[in-house]
């Protein structure tokens, strides 16, 4: 099974499409972010501000064996090709 890139906007820090308003985070005039989704952006900052990519890589990887079924192995390769390549993580 390979897996697709998100299509449309996708969060800048953890790779979550944000198909619905409810997925965007908040900048801090409480405005929809346009590259953060809820999960890691609210009232204009990160909820996890020291999280590294390697943890990020780790936590995104988890989700997607728990909530996609997928293969920890699968998971892990399709994350680590991915999270380095968003806005946050790019040096």
């Amino acid at each position: 099974m390979k897996l697709e890139q998100p299509k449309g906007p996708f969060c800048q820090s953890c790779g979550m499409p944000m198909e619905v308003v409810d997925d965007y985070g908040s900048n801090a005039d409480k405005s929809k972010s346009g590259e953060y989704c809820c999960y890691c952006f609210r009232n204009g900052k990160f909820l996890e501000p020291n999280i590294t990519k390697e943890e990020m890589i780790e936590k995104v990887t988890k989700y997607m064996v728990a909530q996609m079924k997928m293969m920890e192995s699968q998971a892990k390769k399709t994350v680590e090709n991915f999270i380095p390549k968003l806005k946050r993580w790019k040096k």
